[in-house]
């Protein structure tokens, strides 16, 4: 059983936008409930009330009902440190980077011997990504 903790992150209105994104950035299945679907009327009837990614990455997504709040994260990363073989963090960094993310900080060796590199995607969630030079 992995005990980590999987993020679940409220948007505004882009649960379903984001979770397509993330499932072509680190593959794996999607499936989503809507609002209506669980009978809620605290949102609107069509958005995700809860969607989840399964994959080699993560995540659950919804977007925001009417007293939530939408994700709105400082001084927080999600880590991939390890994660990954050096060729596939590679993607995933270009990738997270893509059609309106910004790179913090490249994927570069660091003083300490490993390569690592920060991006902030389109949907305001940064990545801190990286391996062991060890790895390739």
């Amino acid at each position: 059983m992995n005990t980590a903790p999987v993020p679940y992150v409220l948007l505004p209105g882009t649960a379903a936008e984001a979770l397509g994104f993330y499932a072509d950035v680190f593959g794996g299945e999607v499936s989503t409930r809507s609002f209506a679907e669980f009978g809620r009327a605290d949102g609107p009837p069509d958005d995700v009330a809860h969607g989840v990614l399964r994959g080699p990455v993560d995540l659950f997504l919804a977007d925001a009902g009417f007293d939530e709040d939408a994700v709105a994260l400082t001084g927080v990363m999600f880590s991939l440190l390890g994660r990954a073989t050096p060729e596939v963090t590679r993607t995933w960094f270009a990738a997270l980077a893509s059609g309106g993310g910004r790179v913090v900080s490249d994927l570069a060796v660091r003083p300490w011997g490993a390569v690592d590199g920060t991006v902030r995607d389109r949907f305001g969630l940064s990545w801190l990504l990286g391996y062991e030079t060890s790895e390739g």
